[in-house]
């Protein structure tokens, strides 16, 4: 079988590929391997309490469960599902949306896939191709591999903030950032995945008058943000305009099974995304809206986000650094400031094997992380040591698995720390 150049592409080492297939071994395994490292959220009681009496009620004589499993829905998705949102979003953000600002697709992946190729790439007509500006590396892994064409990414390396007691924190650098040439869109996640940072509200303003001045949208990959699942520590102010594409989801809400990606945009986008979606796969799954359609129109998400979701990663995180510290008290190794999501960023510096040898250490001993190296798409050219210093770790797993996890991944980056090339960096005053 001789493949094309796109398919020669896909089956490549990826970190998406890598990932998901982590994700299917521990799914086979079961208990026995500690899974620090995909973005599966974990599982709430309270919260699958909700999602259980939500989806009695569709079971009902004259719910919707029929319709839901038994018919297709237009390209766009569920209408009412699309009206409930556009009223919350109206009522709780102030945001001028409607239903035709609105589509569902098969999750947040197959949005980027369709967003990113509409957007950029060969322009045609003598044209130079357009490229999708990271305007903050890492970024998110499944971005990296669903150009149609390669080069679809440009990034920039983050500004890096000392913040003390071993924590530190990304900033865009805006430094030569209007010089970058042959922009179809700017794109960063809010939180971001996967170092937990949230852009302040001052950079994404930054960010979205640079895209006005190119006249290119900003494209905020809300998935572990607000409104909901509001997986939020601090303070971020939603944005929207027609020059703004906000892309959220159900699954880390606790619904990453029902694959429920939304999009909020200008008609003009909208109406060019679902002619994709209508191409690609006809038309998104219809169970994720049915599910969710009431608890987004009585505003009961909100409250689950608020007092059950938040609560509970706020917690992990405060616990997970915790744990991290007193491992590597002895290291000069920094943890990225958890703002949001659920993943922790270890950074270590000088690090005598590579973050990729790292994680293999990590697997033979029953854990899961996932290699920093992966998370820097438009990058791959820079030989930047700091692309592979970094794991990303994630502490949404039960938690004594997590626990284990965390010491295994201490013992393990002392060993290579003690055992490399590289002299043991005791912290000052230690």
């Amino acid at each position: 079988m001789e493949l094309s150049a796109y398919g020669r592409r896909l089956l490549r080492d990826s970190g998406a590929r890598s990932l998901m297939a982590d994700l299917g071994a521990v799914a086979e395994a079961g208990g026995d391997i500690m899974n620090l490292g995909g973005g599966t959220p974990s599982l709430i009681p309270a919260a699958e309490a909700v999602f259980r009496r939500h989806m009695q009620r569709l079971l009902q004589p004259g719910g919707a469960f029929g319709r839901a499993i038994g018919t297709y829905g237009g390209p766009d998705g569920d209408r009412g599902f699309a009206r409930a949102l556009a009223a919350l979003l109206r009522r709780e953000l102030g945001w001028a949306v409607g239903p035709r600002n609105i589509a569902l697709t098969n999750g947040s992946q197959s949005a980027f896939l369709a967003l990113f190729n509409l957007l950029a790439g060969p322009a045609g007509g003598g044209r130079p191709a357009r490229r999708i500006l990271l305007p903050l590396a890492p970024e998110y892994i499944g971005y990296a591999d669903v150009g149609f064409a390669p080069g679809l990414f440009t990034s920039r390396r983050p500004a890096i903030h000392d913040l003390g007691d071993r924590l530190f924190k990304y900033g865009v650098d805006f430094e030569g950032l209007d010089a970058i040439e042959d922009i179809g869109a700017i794109c960063l996640s809010r939180p971001t995945n996967p170092t937990g940072n949230v852009v302040t509200d001052a950079e994404v303003e930054r960010l979205r008058a640079a895209a006005r001045a190119r006249g290119v949208p900003l494209i905020l990959d809300t998935a572990y943000g607000s409104p909901f699942p509001g997986i939020v520590f601090g303070d971020a102010t939603p944005v929207w305009d027609e020059h703004t594409v906000v892309c959220m989801s159900l699954s880390k809400l606790g619904l990453p099974g029902l694959r429920t990606g939304i999009v909020i945009a200008n008609e003009a986008i909208i109406e060019a995304l679902v002619a994709a979606t209508a191409i690609f796969c006809l038309a998104p799954g219809s169970l994720g809206p049915a599910l969710a359609t009431d608890l987004v129109a009585s505003g009961e998400v909100l409250a689950l986000a608020r007092d059950v979701v938040r609560p509970h990663y706020a917690a992990r995180a405060r616990r997970a650094v915790d744990r991290l510290r007193a491992g590597l008290e002895a290291y000069d190794v920094r943890i990225h400031k958890p703002e949001g999501a659920f993943f922790l960023w270890l950074w270590m510096p000088g690090l005598p094997i590579t973050n990729g040898a790292l994680y293999e250490r990590l697997k033979a001993r029953g854990v899961i992380v996932v290699s920093g190296h992966y998370f820097f798409p438009g990058l791959e050219d820079d030989d930047w040591p700091h692309k592979r210093e970094c794991i990303r770790i994630s502490y949404a797993d039960d938690w004594g698995r997590i626990e284990r996890g965390l010491d295994i991944i201490a013992d393990e980056v002392r060993r290579a720390y003690d055992g490399g090339a590289a002299v043991h960096r005791p912290r000052s005053g230690s």
